[in-house]
């Protein structure tokens, strides 16, 4: 039997023909097939009673009716490969090139970075020490890579010219090139740790997003829901295609619904971000989603809008660095949580961030080993100063009283009034938020304030217990500060602190003034304990401004300086001594008196005690705070 079939087929096609035919032509045969006018058969199978035999012209290829153990890799598949490698070799080698001129890995090699074995540089692509045609050893599996695969690639039936291009065999122009349409997706290990990925193709089309990518990502999403493990994102995007709207931007499943998967995705498991690269418009909010993000200096940056828009709109001329760089995002929004100085300390600090949390709001963080801590916890009352109103720093406490070198400090340089981090106390992550008496004398100001709500917020749902180091003055108090929102930003705080349900330990380590020994949950705040340091004190306000406040006019009617100062001096310590640690220990305000060196005992023992204490909070939908 001789098949003529269309000049376009190809030798699979024709392939596929033949053996299909073979089942049709009763006894001994042979199939011819001729591809368009061609004068010979493209495909020749020969068969009788006992099975086909056949090869491609030209090829000396056996296909069929060799045993099964002798059976391998088809032509069909071996094209089914060439396309995937040729996916993953991403966007124009120029932009490939221009990466490593930035510093930055090719996408492929970042996914090998995070989950592989090796170790890729930025300038090491030409002598890359792994197979890119591989998956990295912890990736478990990807979504999505032939997406937009009709739109460029030779292969494709809806691809016009498929000798066209430049070459390389896509049949486009490699500008034209859209593998993985900008996106990967999948599942992978990290940290040992399951969880889901996306990942921006820089080299295509800038890592801008359209209806196929879009579609990828909104899937890796609901399935995070549904597995309940973390996602992390590796973002470097442009925005979207403005060119292609129309398919992604309004739609139901388009592009807005990013932002609803991660509200529903938010508390439920974590959500880490690291940016790679400029993320403007709405490629900005998946950063500021996420529960905690890592910014890599030189590279990335966040902002509503590009420094050409901005000019556009408002006359401003700024570059983007001073418009949404590292530093605007990690000292004055609060949008960033960490600085990465290179992708390798991007990578490292999620590992130290992961560990702490857990998969989802059902499971507990995971626990380790415990280990001494850096600093001996005798060291402790010798780190507060005697008179209340020096400085010091809170951190060289907390070292004595955690884990060593366990204390992972979360924007360091937004609100530093505040230190919010995570840290483990005999291997059981918690939550520190303490006050900073080094920084404004550990007044709360409203940076520090919501800072400290949000940390709060998201130990609460990850069910990491927390720990309130407290010595403050109180909340700021001035005309700035209402201009900035003092009130509503300690409202948010001390919401935060009273719906939280993970057991609480509040330490009153030296000042505890007005509303500030509130908002650190103190007795009112449903903490577990309250205990306090023998330099502790719980007032309304210190002595100098309650004896200010209170005396003021009896003061001013003692004409002798030195009367006058021997009277204040007496208020001050009948009045000190009615808000010390031990007349709250004596009227029950507080639970416990602690010799500061045994505070770290003291804490193991009762995080170890309430770690299953359950809450009971009003049946209600939810607050009203936000």
């Amino acid at each position: 039997m001789r098949v003529r079939i269309a000049q376009d087929a190809s030798v699979e096609e024709a392939e596929a023909i033949a053996s299909a035919l073979e089942r049709t032509v009763p006894g001994d045969g042979r199939v011819e097939v001729y591809v368009g006018d061609a004068d010979e058969p493209a495909v020749v199978h020969e068969f009788d009673g006992d099975g086909p035999t056949g090869s491609a012209s030209g090829s000396g290829e056996s296909t069929g009716g060799a045993a099964d153990e002798d059976l391998g890799p088809t032509a069909r598949e071996r094209a089914l490969r060439e396309e995937i490698a040729d996916i993953r070799r991403g966007g124009p080698e120029k932009y490939r090139e221009r990466l490593a001129e930035q510093g930055k890995l090719f996408v492929r090699d970042r996914l090998e970075l995070w989950f592989g074995d090796t170790d890729p540089v930025p300038d090491g692509a030409a002598d890359a020490d792994y197979d890119r045609a591989a998956d990295p050893s912890g990736l478990r599996f990807e979504d999505g890579t032939f997406a937009n695969f009709d739109a460029w690639h030779a292969d494709s039936p809806e691809t016009d010219d498929a000798d066209g291009g430049d070459g390389d065999g896509s049949g486009t122009d490699d500008g034209d090139r859209l593998p993985a349409d900008g996106l990967i997706t999948g599942a992978a290990e990290f940290a040992g740790r399951d969880l889901h990925f996306m990942a921006n193709d820089f080299t295509v089309k800038a890592g801008s997003m359209a209806e196929h990518g879009v579609e990828k990502f909104l899937r890796m999403q609901q399935r995070a829901l549904k597995t309940g493990r973390p996602v992390l994102y590796l973002m470097d995007s442009s925005g979207g295609r403005i060119d292609q709207q129309t398919g992604f931007f309004a739609n139901r499943e388009g592009i807005g619904k990013y932002y609803y998967n991660h509200s529903m995705l938010s508390g439920r498991v974590p959500q880490i971000c690291v940016l790679y690269g400029p993320c403007i418009a709405g490629a900005a909010y998946t950063p500021v989603f996420a529960d905690f993000t890592v910014m890599v200096r030189d590279m990335s940056a966040m902002a509503i809008a590009s420094p050409r828009m901005v000019e556009m709109v408002t006359g401003e001329q700024i570059d983007l660095d001073d418009l949404g760089g590292p530093d605007v995002h990690t000292r004055h929004s609060g949008s960033a949580d960490l600085v990465a100085e290179d992708e390798h300390h991007a990578r490292d600090l999620v590992e130290q961030l992961i560990s702490y949390l857990p998969d989802n709001s059902d499971e507990k963080p995971p626990q380790t080993e415990g280990r001494p801590p850096a600093k001996s916890p005798e060291g402790i009352d010798g780190v507060v100063p005697e008179k209340p109103n020096r400085g010091y720093d809170m951190e060289r406490l907390i070292e004595r009283v955690v884990d060593g070198d366990s204390f992972f400090e979360l924007q360091p340089e937004y609100g530093p009034e505040i230190l919010t981090g995570f840290a483990r106390v005999d291997g059981r992550p918690v939550g520190v938020v303490a006050n900073q008496p080094a920084q404004r004398a550990g007044a709360i100001f409203p940076d520090a304030a919501r800072k400290a709500a949000e940390f709060v917020w998201k130990c609460d749902a990850f069910e990491v217990p927390l720990l309130y180091l407290c010595d403050t003055p109180g909340f700021m108090a001035g005309s700035g500060v209402e201009k900035e929102g003092i009130l509503e930003a300690g409202k948010k705080m001390i919401y935060a602190t009273s719906a939280a349900t993970v057991p609480k330990q509040c330490v009153v380590v030296r000042k505890a003034y007005g509303a500030g020994i509130y908002a650190m949950s103190g007795p009112a705040y449903d903490p577990e304990s309250t205990i306090g340091l023998p330099s502790g004190e719980i007032a309304i306000m210190g002595p100098e401004a309650a004896i200010n406040a209170v005396y003021a006019n009896k003061l001013d009617d003692i004409d002798d300086p030195e009367g006058r100062e021997r009277r204040e001096r007496e208020l001050r310590e009948a009045y000190r001594e009615d808000i010390d640690v031990h007349r709250m220990a004596s009227e029950v305000v507080i639970d416990e008196i602690v010799p500061p060196s045994d505070l770290r005992e003291e804490l193991a023992a009762r995080f170890a005690f309430y770690e299953s204490v359950e809450k009971d909070r009003p049946d209600k939908k939810h607050g009203t705070v936000i």
